[in-house]
């Protein structure tokens, strides 16, 4: 049984960073009987794209299709059946120190987790998110914007006191901490749970502040940033693009190009133009 059930579920990988590992789990065919059980060395959640299937634990049975999705966790044994035929599930599995900073000691009361249409426009948004090349920012934002939506974050999380920013830290001292830390560079700027975890804070809140101070998400702030250094180092006749955006922590030079037009309506080679740093 074991070898059918292998042979019936492809597993590809679509993400991989900071604490958190994204897989597209397809299952073809129609297999009723259960599964060998399985466990898990992290919480994992699951939504389902497409088709359903039934996951059996000791509390019972549950059948998971698009409008119902779950939260894995370690202490649970699973097996798995698929009377429906195929399906398609995105598959989110957090590491342990992430989980923790995500959610501290909150248990949701039932692995289920009802999917509305919000919660599912999150989900297609996080799988957009994995093709894109921020993954150092705009990957985090969309994967708390979803596990928000999903579960939510640990009540106690918002208010969680600082020892670098004071018992009361205030939304707004964070915010600035935040920004002080991108425009210097500090290495722990270089990802958003990163900064998060320098700062002290949870990531829900580090995200949720600063949009709510700034008027815009961190990521796109984060961005800003990197092209006024961009600017500056153009203004100053940098020709390397390749080495300025490996330099800024872009994933290519196409990376940096699309983020320097999207912000100022020009690529960088015609931005050397209009600086006046090369010949018309």
């Amino acid at each position: 049984m074991r070898g059918t059930v292998a042979r019936m579920v492809a597993v590809d990988s679509i993400a991989s960073r900071a604490g958190v590992a994204v897989r597209v789990v397809r299952c073809g065919g129609r297999h009723r009987g259960w599964s060998a059980p399985e466990g898990r060395s992290a919480p994992e959640l699951v939504l389902v794209r497409r088709g359903w299937f039934q996951r059996r634990t000791r509390a019972g049975v549950f059948e998971a299709d698009p409008t119902v999705g779950y939260l894995s966790l370690p202490d649970q044994e699973e097996t798995f059946a698929h009377p429906g035929g195929g399906d398609v599930c995105t598959a989110i599995q957090f590491a342990p120190s992430l989980c923790a900073s995500l959610f501290g000691e909150h248990r949701p009361a039932t692995p289920a987790v009802y999917v509305d249409a919000a919660l599912e426009l999150a989900h297609r948004r996080f799988i957009a998110s994995t093709r894109q090349a921020d993954s150092d920012y705009a990957l985090p934002e969309s994967l708390l914007a979803l596990t928000r939506a999903a579960i939510g974050p640990a009540p106690h999380l918002d208010t969680r006191a600082s020892p670098y920013l004071g018992t009361r830290a205030t939304d707004r001292d964070i915010v600035a901490r935040a920004r002080i830390a991108i425009v210097e560079r500090h290495p722990a700027a270089g990802t958003l749970l990163s900064l998060a975890e320098l700062l002290h804070v949870s990531p829900f809140r580090l995200s949720r502040a600063f949009t709510r101070e700034m008027g815009v998400p961190l990521t796109r702030y984060r961005n800003r940033v990197r092209v006024g250094v961009v600017l500056e180092r153009l203004e100053g006749g940098e020709t390397d693009l390749a080495g300025l955006a490996a330099d800024l922590g872009f994933a290519d030079q196409a990376h940096l190009t699309r983020t320097v037009k999207e912000h100022v309506g020009h690529p960088p080679t015609a931005l050397r133009r209009l600086l006046g740093t090369t010949d018309v």
